[in-house]
This record gives structure tokens, C-alpha cells and sequence, in this order.
């Protein structure tokens, strides 16, 4: 089957360039100074991968791309722009947009279970010294072997307090922690739950495979999140995209090459995910990046500098569109030489003077080709979008979320049985039989090892209302998710876990 390439804009010959759906996969770069252009040119790829059939998820970190929601017009620079390109008689249109937050009214909740996290994404959210993090890996290891749900914060705070608590008697089987440790991993976790990771954590759970959606007339959705508080702590927007790029290579089945992707995933202020990432976490990311697109998933950095990415990153990324850079320091010269030798030579252009000389809504673009090799850098003026630029008024984004096709299924939390419970429950009863501390839960392979919660979960409480079929079935999923990546194995969830478990 052929999808229609698409149109990335025209060079000064008047030749179309377009990027190539099967290609997509190969993942691409957009770069560029602030303000030359960058989030319009993802918003004009956005809705072009929508309008054939592919699923897009970006974050929104300045609020001015939730207007991809909209038919664009009344804008006179794109009118000219659009008639200097014959594209003045195609109609506005905006694309089919689900919105998201992590916290906030700005879209659907978004979040994701402790266990779903894992340990070692969980250790870089906190910036977490090497023995926190042990103990944090010691945490995991004892709900595991006890069939102890982590769901939220309130489990990982109550399984560190009775692992402190029981710190002899568990020294023989996971090994020993100072209290010190222990008393700064709590801290970490209290500032953690203040900054928002009450909300982040939690069910109903997000299963990034019912992102993958089209509409009645077959646009994939475009998912947006509201990053615009987010962007406040950009520690945590950097873990949370680079999870949500973890569970894609996680969740979804080798599919080899097709003729668009499943999805494309903009990762916008890129720069962030490398931000002082040990050598370890670069690894992991070259090698998801490397392997994820035979999953049918085309990730696309966007950035300022292609500087900003690792060399080993770099280099998997097949499509690039380079807006214009400015230097004005000698470090900012060598940043520009080194944009312009990341592109395939063309012997007309002198790259690392047109890249200064690049107006806005202008770039330097090469993709590649059916074979997959690299076109000829040519200097584009880039195609406008069909939809509005700009961000929505409040009324316009409460309506579209209200007339999301995901309803209410992940509107109202759920709190089911799990450490916290379980403990608090084991604690009540013991104190009220004996006046004793509780006894160590059985660890696992032991015949009185505890059924997990999970199989039933707590009923809705009081005031909460008739939940609907949807979210019932949601509910479902995320039991059956947690129950079956968070007990009998150590949980290795977090970067690339099902990698890693594949290599145990």
C-alpha cells in the first residue's frame, strides 16, 4: 500500500521536498535557535502523519501548539506563505487532538504505577545518590518477593518504613542499609509526592498501546501533553518522556517495515534527556532508538543544536531539518560548523553560512530516500500548517476534552488494595491478636505467600458514582498489567526492562 508522501516545504527552485511515511521510522531530528520556526514545522509533520492514518504523540511546553485542534486562518504570513506555495486552495483543517497533564484541567490524567516506573528510572526522577538508589532497588526487590503491589507513593513510603522497622530480621535475606540512607531515600520521596508525584503515580494506569487510534474517518490522534507547568521541573519532564519512550519499545510487537508508522513520537526540548545522563542511560537510549523502529514507532528529536544530541543518538536519525542558528560567541561558531557537518554536502550551499542566514519558517532539510539513504541538502522554505497556530482559550480545550474518544476513563482515580494497605491491615491485626509488631510477610516461594490484591480490586468508595463500562475494562488492564510484570521476577521495569530481561 502507498501513503502519500509529505510535503515538508519547497526549495528555492520551486521543487517539492517531502519526507517519505515509510522513512519515518528512521527516526529525524528538527533543530533550530528559539523562535526560527521549530514548533511549526512539528505541528505541519504532526498533522500530515494524522492525515494518513499515523498516531502522534508531542508534548506542549509553551501552550502554543493545542491549536493543531482548530482549522487554521486569518493569518496573513501564512496566507502568503500558502499561496506562494500553491497551497492556497487546500483547505484549513485541524486534526482529531486528544489532550493530556500530568497535573492540572489542561487534559485526560496521565499516569503511570510505581512498579511500571521501575527503580531505575524512579533513582534519575529523584536524583538519588548511589545508596539511595540501592535502597530503592531494595524496596522493589521485597514487594516483589512478598506479592506487594507498588502503586503509588504511599506504598514505596510504607514498605520503606516497615523495611526499616524489620531492618535485622531482613538483613540475612536482602542484605543491610544504614537508617541514614534510609531517613534521606524518605526525604526524597516527600518532596517527590509534593512536586506532583502524587498524581503522576496511580491508576487507572496509561497503557501506551490505546494510544494508537483513529477517528471515524480514519486521521491517526494526535496525543498532546500540557508540559507548560511540567516544563517548571524539567528533570521530571525528561524522565516522564523518556518512560513513556521506554513503555513504546516495551509494549509493542516487531511489525518490520511498514508503509507509515504506528506512531511518531516528538520529543521536544530534546536536550533535556541528555542533560548530564551518565554514559549508561546514553547507551540505553542509542540502543531503543536503534531497535524501536521495527516496532512500527518513529521517534523524532526536537531540539536547538544537533550538538545537543549524542553522537551515537545522532546518528539514527535519518530525517533532519535544521532551522536557523545564531552565533554570537565563538562557542556558538563552533555549534554552527558542527550543525553543518552533520548534513549530506551540497556543493551549491555553503551550510554554515546559510544556516545563519535562514529566515524564520526557513531550513536546511535532507530525508531519506525509498532506499534509505540521504537526500541532498537543500535550503526549504517549510510548508504551513492547515491548522491554527497558537494555543486554544480555556472553553475551546475543556470542550475537546470533554468530547475526547478516550470519555472518562482515566478521569477518576482508583485506589486499590496494595502495600500500603496490606501492611497497615497486617500491622492493625497483629497489634490488636498479641500487642506485638507485625511478622515479616513470607517471601516468595513460600506456600503462605499472600494472593496479590490485584484479583480483587477495592470497591469504588462512597460518592464516586456508577463507573462505565470503559473504565471498568481499563481497570482490567491495568490489573492484569501490574500483576503480571510485578510479581514471581525481580521488577527490572524502567529503561528498556523487557530489553534487559531478555538478556538475563
Amino acid at each position: 500500500m502507498n501513503i502519500d508522501p509529505i510535503l515538508i516545504g519547497r526549495d528555492h527552485a520551486g521543487e517539492q521536498v517531502h519526507l517519505l511515511p515509510a522513512m519515518a521510522n528512521r527516526h529525524g531530528l528538527i533543530s533550530g535557535a528559539t523562535g526560527t520556526g521549530k514548533t511549526v514545522t512539528l505541528q505541519t509533520l504532526a498533522e500530515a502523519f494524522s492525515r494518513r492514518g499515523v498516531s502522534v504523540f508531542t508534548a506542549d511546553v509553551k501552550g502554543d501548539l493545542a491549536g493543531i485542534d482548530r482549522p487554521g486562518g486569518g493569518n496573513a504570513r501564512i496566507e502568503q506563505r500558502r499561496s506562494e506555495m500553491g497551497l492556497n486552495t487546500a483547505p484549513y483543517s485541524g486534526a482529531p487532538t486528544v489532550f493530556w497533564a500530568l497535573e492540572g484541567g489542561g487534559g485526560h490524567p496521565i499516569r503511570t504505577t510505581v512498579s511500571e516506573m521501575g527503580p531505575l528510572l524512579l533513582a534519575r526522577l529523584m536524583e538519588l545518590s548511589d545508596a539511595q538508589t540501592d535502597v530503592l532497588r531494595l524496596i522493589f526487590k521485597t514487594a516483589d518477593d512478598r506479592g506487594l503491589l507498588l502503586l503509588d507513593m504511599k506504598d514505596l513510603l510504607a514498605l520503606l518504613g516497615w523495611m526499616e522497622d524489620n531492618e535485622k530480621e531482613l538483613r540475612t535475606e536482602i542484605g543491610g542499609f544504614t537508617r541514614q540512607t534510609a531517613a534521606a531515600l524518605r526525604r526524597r520521596l516527600v518532596v517527590l509526592g509534593e512536586q506532583g508525584g502524587e498524581k503522576l503515580f496511580g491508576e487507572p494506569a496509561l497503557d501506551v498501546r490505546e494510544l494508537v487510534r483513529q477517528d471515524l474517518s480514519g486521521n491517526g490522534l494526535v496525543h498532546v501533553l500540557d508540559a507548560r507547568s511540567l516544563m517548571t521541573n524539567p528533570a521530571h519532564y525528561a524522565t516522564f518522556m523518556l518512560w513513556l519512550m521506554s513503555e513504546l519499545f516495551e509494549k509493542f510487537e516487531e511489525s518490520g517495515d511498514l508503509p507509515a508508522p504506528k506512531m511518531v513520537f516528538f520529543f521536544d526540548e530534546a536536550h533535556l534527556l541528555f542533560r548530564e545522563a551518565p554514559p549508561a542511560l546514553v547507551r540505553q537510549i542509542e540502543q531503543v532508538v536503534r531497535l524501536i523502529r521495527s516496532k512500527g514507532i518513529g521517534i523524532f528529536f526536537v531540539t536547538q543544536s544537533p550538538t545537543d544530541i549524542p553522537d551515537s543518538v545522532l546518528s539514527q536519525l535519518g530525517n533532519r531539518i535544521q532551522h536557523a542558528l545564531r552565533a554570537f560567541s565563538v562557542k556558538d561558531q563552533k555549534s554552527v560548523r558542527a550543525a553543518a557537518e552533520t548534513f549530506p554536502i551540497n556543493p551549491e550551499l555553503d551550510l554554515s553560512r546559510v544556516i545563519l542566514e535562514l529566515a524564520v519558517g526557513e531550513a536546511l532539510v535532507s530525508c531519506l530516500d525509498a532506499k534509505g539513504q540521504p537526500q541532498i541538502t537543500k535550503r526549504v522554505l517549510i510548508a504551513p500548517p492547515a491548522s491554527r497556530l497558537g494555543p486554544l482559550s480555556d472553553d475551546e480545550r475543556r470542550e475537546q476534552i470533554r468530547r475526547s474518544p478516550y470519555g472518562t476513563q482515566f478521569d477518576t482515580p482508583l485506589d486499590r488494595e496494595s502495600a500500603y494497605e496490606v501492611l497497615k491491615k497486617s500491622a492493625g491485626q497483629q497489634l490488636q491478636n498479641s500487642g506485638t509488631p507485625p511478622p515479616l510477610p513470607p517471601s516468595a516461594g513460600s506456600s503462605a505467600r499472600p494472593t496479590p490484591a490485584a484479583a480483587s480490586p477495592r470497591p469504588a468508595s462512597a460518592g464516586t458514582g456508577r463507573r462505565s463500562d470503559t473504565f471498568v475494562e481499563a481497570l482490567g488492564k491495568s490489573v492484569v498489567r501490574t500483576v503480571g510484570t510485578g510479581l514471581g521476577r525481580e521488577i527490572l521495569r524502567g529503561i528498556l526492562g523487557g530489553m534487559m530481561r531478555g538478556k538475563k
